[in-house]
């Protein structure tokens, strides 16, 4: 195949240099937006009468019959091209002859493939904003149907405070609340132009970058022709963005992991998302979960890589940078997989409010209640916190040697009065679970009129 950067050699390259050095197999996927771009540069070259309209029309006729031909099947991307850019280029000037050749014109691939992959992730972060709403959209629902489930709240992995299931799914909402804020925070600076900068030093033509850029929807243009060519800071960002979205998932699938267990048995994954085992008929695996866990580590890695691919690079462009699209691309469909999944998998859950109650009456997690009636009747908290602490341990203990089972709310009064003459028979109501969830009204709390500011919020947001 003949190369277009022929010229100071004879470019006839060795068939192992031609595979090693050709992205196009992972770059063919903006063959979307390196059209749009040139659609784009054609317009500007025409409008400042660096080529004819007659060049003008007949190259984005051109463009346009490839994207076409393209999309319904018709035109096969050439894997033995080097690049994207180079196989439409081509594809181009045989359609139309040699005006396709003046498509390049004050344009590099350097500034053509920054151009790219910035359409390219501006689209993509639309792509994935749109998943996390649709996400957020089923936590509300789920929050909606839950605000009076009362379960364990957890610290260290230890029962602590009574919450509700609407306030603990509600939490993950927040974060990816701020996913979104993250994506849109970039968007400013991923929607910037470097088409125009060239090479890396500019053009001697009388171009016009900031009417190119409008063409394209863009913000403005990238400042320095330097930096507009070697900049990847977009891409780590994204990447990093991807990263936090990543842990997030990786969190909540933990403890869909740990919640649909045998012993927890918090809710239940609808069979349609989870797997059996060949040797154990009894089992039913969350796979869908434990995977997006397990893919978390994939996207961090990509974030690391392309951090030490950039990390010595002089400027401006070097071949190195090829090997961020591998990275990023692979981010972006490993997240949008996982949201995907995630939408339905939390969609399908069941939720087991039953046993949820039923476990969150053990391990004494309205202890701290206990010590804030005491402190209600009188007593500063550090001794109130001491008593509460005597009294679990007594239960405790009891709990050792005995088949009954002693808990706060069923702990006769006179043991109570033991410990302190300030506890009356009221304890027992200050001390039940739904009192003690309905009571923490502190803005941000898990009460039932905060879970509603907190799903309205979000719905705003």
């Amino acid at each position: 195949m003949s190369k277009l950067w022929k010229g100071r050699t004879d470019a006839k390259t060795s068939k192992l240099a031609d595979e090693f050095n050709s992205s196009v197999k992972v770059d063919k996927r903006m063959y979307k937006e390196d059209i749009e771009g040139s659609i784009a540069h054609v317009a500007m070259l025409s409008r400042c009468n660096i080529i004819t309209k007659n060049d003008e029309k007949l190259i984005i006729a051109g463009l346009k019959k490839i994207l076409l031909d393209i999309e319904n099947g018709k035109l096969k991307i050439n894997d033995k091209s080097e690049d994207i850019h180079m196989f439409i280029e081509e594809t181009l000037t045989k359609k139309i002859g040699n005006v396709g050749k003046k498509l390049h014109t004050a344009r590099s691939r350097n500034d053509q493939v920054a151009l790219d992959i910035r359409l390219n992730i501006r689209k993509e972060i639309i792509l994935i904003k749109k998943d996390l709403k649709k996400l957020i959209d089923v936590i509300i629902i789920i929050a909606n149907k839950n605000k009076n489930t009362i379960m364990s709240g957890f610290t260290h992995l230890q029962k602590a405070q009574p919450i509700t299931f609407a306030h603990y799914i509600l939490s993950y909402g927040m974060m990816f609340k701020r996913d979104i804020e993250r994506l849109s925070d970039l968007y400013k600076r991923v929607n910037i132009s470097p088409i125009g900068a060239c090479a890396l030093a500019g053009t001697t033509y009388k171009t016009d970058r900031k009417y190119e850029a409008k063409l394209l929807k863009m913000d403005g243009v990238c400042e320095n022709s330097i930096d507009a060519v070697s900049d990847r800071d977009f891409i780590v960002e994204f990447a990093s963005a991807l990263s936090i979205i990543s842990m997030h998932l990786s969190r909540l699938s933990e403890e869909i992991i740990i919640f649909s267990s045998n012993e927890f048995n918090y809710i239940e994954l609808s069979d349609a998302l989870t797997t059996g085992s060949s040797i154990m008929p009894q089992k039913k695996n969350s796979d869908m979960a434990e995977l997006v866990r397990g893919k978390t580590g994939r996207v961090y890695g990509n974030l690391m890589n392309i951090l030490i691919v950039l990390k010595g690079l002089p400027l401006a462009y070097n071949k190195d940078m090829q090997e961020d699209k591998e990275l990023i691309f692979d981010s972006i469909d490993t997240i949008k997989n996982c949201l995907n999944i995630f939408i339905e998998m939390l969609d399908t859950m069941k939720i087991n409010a039953k046993r949820m109650l039923e476990d969150a009456k053990t391990g004494f997690i309205n202890a701290t209640d206990l010590a804030d009636y005491l402190v209600n009747k009188g007593l500063t908290f550090r001794d109130a916190y001491k008593i509460s602490g005597q009294i679990v341990n007594y239960c405790i203990k009891y709990n050792e040697k005995n088949t009954k089972i002693l808990t706060l709310e069923n702990l006769d009064i006179d043991i109570y009065k033991k410990y302190s003459k300030c506890f009356e028979k009221d304890v027992y109501k200050f001390i039940d679970l739904e009192t003690c969830v309905k009571r923490r009204g502190s803005y941000g709390g898990t009460s039932p009129s905060n879970i509603a500011s907190q799903i309205k919020f979000l719905k705003k947001q």
